[in-house]
């Protein structure tokens, strides 16, 4: 197996007592393994870390290369860490491993640690004080340290939905090519950094292993304000939970994976606008599903014996199964299509996506008198609750999911959406409010079935609040051309009928 290319980087603050001691303690046995660099990083120090770190970098029985770096002003444990990161990518490692300046992790556990990554097995691992049970305790960690780091290790499971046995130790190692995936330039500078990168690590869908490590404390200056950690631990987790819910949206959490291309997955198998539109539309209706997307409610309706047309930029998933298909850009307008008539026009979380809704409605209402079709039309609610909420709270930021979509153009509330239906000449005939997907969050579990049963019959009560989706379904006034035509026609008809009558009474 080739050697990989195995960075040690040493993050440095006031370790000039230290330092020297821990680069010896690194095993010259790596060398048979790996191509090893240690990377000194001061922090801006005070004391002599520097010059030290500058001496065992010169000292001739050091077995491995030692760049020594300084910062002028400090940047923080976290932004000390970005900076040796980006030396490892920029330099083309394979491995970094990160080590602490005091002494605090065993360099002794290196080749233990990198070995999951050596064989390609994990994209991370972490030594973890916490795999066997009271062992850190027996290491000196204080007892306050020691419960406040289960029990934040708890609380951060349960959001992330994640089994680590612990997020807050600083010995670790990462392949270089995982940290490329994630945005770690983003993250804070100062201690919750660590448990950021964990974070980013897991929404990016690495691999993370852990190896148990032993615990040493000695006489070195704890810098973390252990209340303020907690706090910023707890914050950082809650927002990556609210941003997998479609609550909240942080850049540095924008790190999952792309999808397969299927954006808005189908939404048929519980109560959803998806699920009830395929309720609402009779067997054997002609359908025309503008947006298709990747085709799921097309295909169920035709499954339930529906003559189904579909319309998109490309073919989704189950476009093969539609009767029909156009390729159209909405946003261009409706399509030309002459002569085809339908019972049905669909316009499913269409609305929000387009520059110019009032025109596309004009198009629909023009479309769907002269096929002679009712419109179902369904769309993010803006008025949502959370919105509401998040409003008051000062935040309203797009994202990649939900209602603020970043690739919703326009937002509607139920009256803004039926406004511009009657503006463009519908008449509506059912407004309903649907709940939020939950399933997506929770997964089709015990909880999400209570929690949509609640959301439902808040949505009952109060639709204009607590609906999460509009669906609108509306039929077409007759435009002035056809009501001109009629009226002509009629005309025309009266006429004869007259002149009919004077025939009569003249003979």
């Amino acid at each position: 197996m080739p050697k990989l290319r195995l960075l040690v980087l040493i993050v440095a603050y006031y370790a000039e007592s230290t330092i020297e001691k821990v680069v010896r303690r690194i095993p010259a046995a790596l060398l048979d393994s790996y191509d090893v660099e240690i990377l000194i990083i001061d922090d801006g120090s005070g004391d002599a870390t520097f010059a030290h770190g500058i001496g065992v970098a010169k000292h001739p029985d050091i077995p491995f290369k030692v760049t020594v770096l300084y910062n002028p002003k400090n940047q923080g444990y976290g932004g000390n860490q970005k900076i040796g990161y980006h030396y490892a990518i920029e330099q083309g490692f394979d491995v970094v491993a990160l080590l602490h300046g005091d002494g605090q992790y065993a360099p002794e556990m290196l080749a233990t640690l990198a070995e999951p990554l050596r064989r390609g097995d994990a994209d991370a691992v972490f030594g973890s004080r916490m795999l066997v049970r009271k062992d850190a305790l027996k290491g000196g960690m204080p007892r306050y340290k020691y419960y406040g780091n289960r029990i934040l290790t708890t609380v951060q499971n349960w959001l992330l939905g994640t089994s680590l046995s612990e997020f807050h130790s600083g010995y670790r190692v990462y392949a270089v090519s995982a940290l490329k995936s994630i945005p770690f330039e983003r993250n804070s500078n100062v201690f919750h950094f660590d448990t950021e990168i964990i974070t980013q690590l897991v929404i990016a869908g690495k691999r993370i292993e852990e190896i148990a490590i032993p615990t040493y404390y000695g006489d070195e200056i704890c810098r973390v304000d252990g209340l303020k950690y907690a706090f910023d631990v707890i914050k950082t987790s809650l927002q990556a939970w609210c941003q997998k819910l479609n609550l909240f949206y942080d850049r540095r959490f924008d790190c999952a994976p792309l999808s397969d291309g299927r954006r808005y997955p189908s939404k048929l198998d519980f109560a959803s606008t998806h699920s009830r539109v395929v309720e609402l539309v009779p067997e054997g209706a002609r359908v025309l599903d503008l947006g298709s997307g990747i085709g799921a409610v097309g295909a169920a309706l035709k499954a339930k014996g529906c003559f189904v047309t579909g319309c998109d930029l490309e073919r989704g998933a189950f476009t093969g199964t539609f009767d029909n298909f156009f390729l159209a850009d909405l946003n261009r307008g409706v399509p030309q299509m002459s002569g085809p008539r339908f019972d049905y026009i669909l316009a499913l979380d269409v609305i929000e996506h387009l520059a110019a809704p009032e025109d596309f409605l004009d198009q629909l209402r023009e479309l769907a008198a002269r096929a002679g079709a009712q419109i179902i039309i369904t769309t993010a609610n803006i008025g949502f609750v959370v919105m509401r909420l998040s409003l008051a709270l000062g935040r309203f930021e797009y994202g990649k999911r939900g209602i603020l979509d970043i690739t919703h153009v326009r937002l509607f509330t139920f009256n803004t959406l039926r406004r511009a239906m009657r503006a463009a000449g519908f008449e509506i005939e059912r407004s309903e409010g649907v709940s939020a997907p939950l399933p997506f969050v929770f997964g089709h579990s015990r909880l999400a079935k209570i929690a949509m049963a609640i959301n439902q019959a808040l949505v009952r009560l109060r639709p204009t609040l607590f609906g999460f989706q509009i669906l609108l379904v509306a039929k077409p006034r007759p435009t002035l051309t056809a009501l001109l035509q009629t009226a002509e026609s009629s005309a025309e008809h009266k006429v004869i009928e007259l002149e009919q009558q004077q025939l009569r009474r003249s003979a």
